[in-house]
């Protein structure tokens, strides 16, 4: 009997340490950062990431209103529509409510408690639901955005143009994510709730916060890839080069979600950030179908020559794989870093 008590309490302590980990990685890996770029702004250097601008006030509002609509007024949206699926698709009560969109740290959050009351298909739609509503808008706009930019305006600044113009925002961001990690509250709740996957348990902030360090670490690596790939390429082809390093990661992570959890058997094992790591044969299917669609529209829509659609092919390979074998809080990392450096090796053999 003692012993079927003190597991569960030491599986407990484990995760809380995880979580703690994790903060103290954001946190020395943004301090880091943020170092960098007040030492730059005190000697007036330069760098090839904080380059074009010194963070002005009116950049610095910028940032902060981006905050304040995407991930607050946004997010206070799709905690709403969370909040209705889980109270009357899956049939949580008020109670788990709020431990759902609380920090979970309390110790009285079990993953396994609520699916031995409620279904697991049904958990795993609600949590797929409120973060792809969360980031599809978001997501989206963002890539059609810059897409639509460098198509009719495919400068030189291929690297600088799209990326360093983002890399303080990343830097800030992540100073609110790490601010509200650990409170509850409806701020919190807003910021956190909606991409906090109920089947992450204690774990869920954890693979938010990590999600969101290591895609400002993307940015911070794509940069320097950038540069050399805007040596290799012609300007023509920068829109599309975008698109399949970062538009076939958006649309085929949300795809391999999405379906996964709407037809998937979620049978195969991986490790990762979460209470309950597992995936299906048919969101990984679904991943790799929807990136070479994606892809081969894009050939298609900008005329490019044959080889490209065996990058095409190859670029869809990869994200299938990465979104499978990841650790489940680093796909997004490993999946675009990869396609930067197949689409940088693959105008080194063209060109």
């Amino acid at each position: 009997m003692a012993e079927a008590v003190l597991a569960p309490v030491a599986a407990t302590d484990e995760r809380r340490r995880t979580v703690d980990r994790v903060f103290r990685g954001a946190l020395i890996f943004n301090s880091a950062l943020t170092a960098y770029w007040l030492f730059l702004l005190a000697t007036g250097g330069s760098s090839t990431f904080f380059k074009d601008y010194r963070g002005d006030l009116k950049h610095l509002g910028g940032i902060l209103i981006f905050f304040l609509f995407f991930h607050v007024a946004w997010g206070f949206v799709w905690l709403g529509v969370k909040t209705l699926l889980l109270t009357h698709f899956v049939g949580f009560s008020k109670e788990e409510r709020r431990r759902a969109f609380s920090s979970r740290l309390d110790g009285r959050f079990e993953v396994a408690d609520l699916t031995t009351r409620y279904s697991e298909r049904r958990i795993r739609i609600a949590d797929m639901i409120g973060r792809r509503g969360r980031f599809f808008m978001m997501g989206l706009s963002g890539f059609f955005a810059l897409y639509v930019n460098l198509a009719s305006e495919p400068a030189a600044r291929f690297a600088t143009g799209f990326l360093t113009d983002n890399l303080l925002d990343a830097v800030v961001v992540s100073w609110l994510f790490l601010g509200l990690y650990y409170f509850d509250g409806a701020l919190a709740a807003a910021v956190y709730g909606p991409q906090s996957r109920v089947m992450d348990g204690v774990l869920a902030r954890a693979n938010c916060l990590l999600i969101s360090t290591l895609w400002a670490a993307f940015k911070f690596v794509l940069v320097p890839l950038g540069t050399r790939m805007a040596a290799i390429y012609p300007p023509r082809e920068f829109a599309p080069l975008f698109a399949f390093i970062w538009g076939s990661y958006i649309v085929s992570d949300a795809f391999s979600e999405i379906v996964g959890s709407l037809f998937g058997k979620q049978r195969l094992r991986v490790w990762g950030m979460g209470d309950v790591n597992r995936k299906s044969v048919a969101g990984t299917v679904a991943c790799f179908t929807s990136s070479l669609l994606f892809c081969l529209w894009i050939v298609s829509a900008n005329g490019l020559a044959a080889p490209w659609i065996a990058l095409a092919v190859l670029i869809s390979f990869s994200n299938a794989v990465f979104e499978l074998f990841s650790p489940r809080g680093t796909d997004d990392f490993t999946m675009t870093v990869a396609n930067a450096l197949i689409c940088w090796a693959f105008g080194a053999w063209l060109y």
